[in-house]
């Protein structure tokens, strides 16, 4: 039998026996432990579900990995590249590559009666993966784009509709300018999308992928580059290695230099602002279980000082230091617990509440969403779960050793 830990049950299990001082005392320090817990819950929870957030919003308008003319890396205009048949699928069998996609770019100019926009065109067939701007069409529908003969559709965002008055089965013209003309042509705006990343939003429209081949003069076989989606994001910057092996410093039939870039390195000033945000949870981390830690202290020793007379009765009968500090401990692990439980309860709570029902909302100017995004991640939550346990126990152990200094005749002196 262990008998610290069968003492430790009767203690917790006596409720009604506790004493006044005893009993505050633990309640503190199980709420200290529950709002520790429960807000690094939501804060993990936050963080995660942010930064996915904005990372996936960033890859579906620019997927993991661009393959394309070397000189587009250098200049604002689009510079075509011609990616063979052979290549693509050389890239779709690279490990870890789940799909590849070829692209076309050109800029233009929106113009309806009241007003005008620049904005980039961004033609895609029909094998492009349209699952994300899918999950942000707010009025109309998606085009169903096509390789082929076009009938010129246009998928917008929301602030270029908002700008130009536009609605969704509306028809509006563009203008293309040239090296000596000036083309223009007339888009049916199928769908409107919106994101809230204004970097894109305000800027980049949809149609099928040959309109801006033949708008820039372009030949059959060429295009802007080729997307590149793999299936862990996390396995990103090996699966880069592989195509800066065997893509990059390639020449296609024009003898123009390929190269390739990670989403990463495309738009490094939104990734190194999301790792920003791991500092922020390491300081609420640190922050929370020293609160659980404190309260924890604090309440020991208010509990070992109520059971003196205890102490000196258990000592008095034969038991040592050590098997009375034992004893303590596991009485504090039981409160512990059971500020976790309760940790639990609110932090997962709340998360659930937000993914449900959206309730705390943000400025989409600011923070490129609208509500506080929440991703559950059941290994870290319980990974916060042990720490705390053990960190709450091991900053239990210097004052447990206040009962060695409690000598049994002083401390049955008095009734």
């Amino acid at each position: 039998m262990n008998l610290p830990l069968f003492i430790a049950r009767r203690i917790n299990g006596s409720e009604g026996q506790r004493q006044e001082v005893s009993r505050p005392a633990i309640r503190i320090a199980t709420i200290g432990v529950a709002i520790g817990l429960s807000v690094m819950i939501i804060t993990v929870s936050v963080v995660f579900g942010f930064k996915h957030t904005i990372r996936d919003k960033v890859v579906g308008f620019g997927s993991h990995i661009q393959v394309e003319n070397y000189m587009s890396q250098q200049i604002s205009q689009p510079a075509p590249i011609a990616i063979s048949d052979s290549l693509m699928t050389a890239m779709k069998s690279f490990p870890g590559v789940r799909h590849v996609e070829r692209y076309s770019l050109t800029q233009g100019i929106l113009k309806t009666d009241d007003d005008f926009l620049g904005v980039v065109f961004k033609g895609v067939g029909n094998d492009y993966d349209a699952t994300f701007l899918s999950e942000h069409i707010v009025e109309g529908e998606m085009p169903k784009f096509t390789n082929g003969q076009s009938s010129y559709p246009l998928l917008i965002s929301r602030m270029m509709a908002n700008k130009l008055r536009l609605k969704a089965g509306q028809r509006v013209f563009a203008y293309f300018i040239g090296d000596n003309d000036v083309r223009a042509r007339k888009f049916t705006v199928k769908g409107i999308y919106e994101t809230h990343m204004s970097q894109f939003d305000q800027s980049l429209c949809f149609t099928d992928y040959n309109v801006p081949i033949r708008l820039n003069g372009w030949e059959a076989d060429e295009c802007s580059g080729a997307e590149v989606l793999v299936d862990d994001f996390d396995e990103l910057d090996s699966i880069a290695e592989q195509f800066v092996q065997h893509v990059n410093h390639r020449t296609d039939k024009y003898g123009r230099f390929i190269t390739s870039q990670t989403i990463r390195e495309a738009h490094p000033h939104i990734f190194s602002w999301l790792e920003l945000l791991d500092i922020n949870v390491w300081i609420i981390l640190v922050l929370m279980i020293c609160v659980a830690g404190f309260t924890m202290v604090s309440g020991l020793l208010i509990i070992i000082l109520e059971r003196t007379q205890m102490i000196g009765i258990l000592k008095a009968l034969g038991m040592r230091n050590k098997t009375v500090r034992h004893t303590f401990l596991w009485f504090a692990t039981f409160i512990i617990g059971r500020g976790i439980l309760l940790g639990d309860i609110i932090g997962l709570g709340i998360v659930i509440l937000q993914q449900q029902t959206g309730l705390i909302h943000l400025d989409p100017a600011s923070y490129y969403v609208d509500t506080v995004p929440m991703e559950l991640n059941i290994p870290i939550i319980v990974l916060l779960n042990v720490v705390t346990l053990l960190v709450s126990l091991f900053v239990l152990i210097a004052p447990s050793f206040l009962i060695s200094h409690i000598h049994p005749a002083r401390s049955m002196r008095y009734e």
